[in-house]
């Protein structure tokens, strides 16, 4: 039997409260568990007491008899000092979405053609210049 430690929702609409729960991988996500291990409530503040409650003894003896934690659940278990932290690897997590690029490129292309259009009068006004003088010093 492949065993998960996993969050059950529970909670009405836009209102979510979850269970951390010990079941069978098989079984549906707010479906037959074997134990409540804790609860997690994210509307609450991060740094309450009250958002993550688990009991760390029974957390333990599944981790032990071989039960896979979710994701989310492992994050947890290393917030609270159970599970040694793991390394994640997000290589794109740095780079901007393609909005974000095509900003940058606008923005770029009228910068170009401001400084294009600065620099064109400023050579053609001394060329402008010299027959002007010439025509003075005569």
């Amino acid at each position: 039997m492949a065993m998960k430690i996993r969050l059950a929702r529970g909670g009405s609409k836009k209102r979510p409260f979850y269970r951390i729960v010990a079941a069978d991988s098989r079984m549906p996500r707010d479906g037959r568990f074997i134990e409540k291990l804790g609860t997690y409530s994210p509307l609450l503040a991060k740094d309450s007491e009250d958002r993550v409650k688990m009991n760390v003894e029974r957390v333990q003896y599944w981790l032990d008899q071989g039960a896979q934690p979710t994701d989310r659940i492992s994050r947890m278990l290393e917030a609270a000092g159970i599970k040694e932290k793991t390394e994640r690897s997000n290589p794109k997590k740095g780079t901007p979405g393609k909005k974000a690029t095509d900003r940058v490129e606008e923005k770029a292309a009228k910068a170009t053609a401001a400084a294009e259009a600065a620099a064109a009068p400023a050579e053609e006004a001394p060329a402008e210049e010299a027959p002007a003088t010439e025509a003075a010093a005569e």
